[in-house]
This record gives structure tokens, sequence and C-alpha cells, in this order.
């Protein structure tokens, strides 16, 4: 079995939310992480400030931020297959948190329907 190992080698901060990442094989790939920035763990990489204090973690050999969120290697190598997966992950965590906290005056603005007194999916 031939398990690939990759790790980050360089990366830029490309946009608010997106970084230009160099892998050990030579591979380089722009990722946008907007769409995967729910939850307890990668809700906070939306502020763009959060998001630029990303490092790469020398064991590892990925990027990292100081709460503690990061990505595999691999992942973040091939993530045309795996970001649609991440996307329906962290869309999961965000309706879970809104069904969490159902109390409108402290509910995270993503948690507010559109359309006033619409039902937030149970």
């Amino acid at each position: 079995m031939n398990h690939r190992v990759f790790r980050v080698s360089t990366f830029q901060i490309v946009g608010p939310h997106s970084m230009r990442i160099a892998f050990s094989d030579g591979e380089v790939r722009t990722i946008d992480f907007e769409a995967i920035l729910h939850g307890a763990l990668y809700g906070p990489l939306r502020e763009p400030a959060f998001f630029a204090q990303v490092t790469i973690d020398a064991e590892t050999g990925t990027v990292q931020w100081p709460n503690g969120a990061d990505f595999d290697p691999e992942t973040l190598h091939d993530w045309p297959t795996y970001s649609i997966g991440f996307e329906n992950m962290t869309r999961e965590w965000e309706v879970a948190e809104c069904r969490e906290d159902r109390t409108p005056e402290i509910a995270a603005p993503h948690c507010t329907p559109p359309h006033g007194d619409a039902e937030l999916p149970l």
C-alpha cells in the first residue's frame, strides 16, 4: 500500500479567507475557505484578522491557527476532492449550533431566519 505524505512548504494569504499553498511535492493550490468557516473551530476564521494569524506547524507540516484549527495536508493538497464534504459538514455544524441557541437576542446572526418569522430547520 502506497500512502502519500504531503507537507505544506509555504503559503501566502491572497484574500480575506483565501491562501495560496505550496506543497512538498511542488503542487501549488489556491483555496478559498469562506464556505467552510462555520462552527466552533472554523467559525472564528471568518474574521480576516484572525484568519491572517495562520502559521505552518513544523511537526505536522500543515497550516494552523491559534485556536487549534488546522487541516490535514493531504486534504489541502487534494482540496477539490474534499471541499464539498467539508462544506456539507460545516453547514451541519452551523444548523446544530442554531438549534442549540434558539434565544433570538443571543443567537448568532447566521441563525436569524432571512424572512423574519420563518423557523430554523429542526
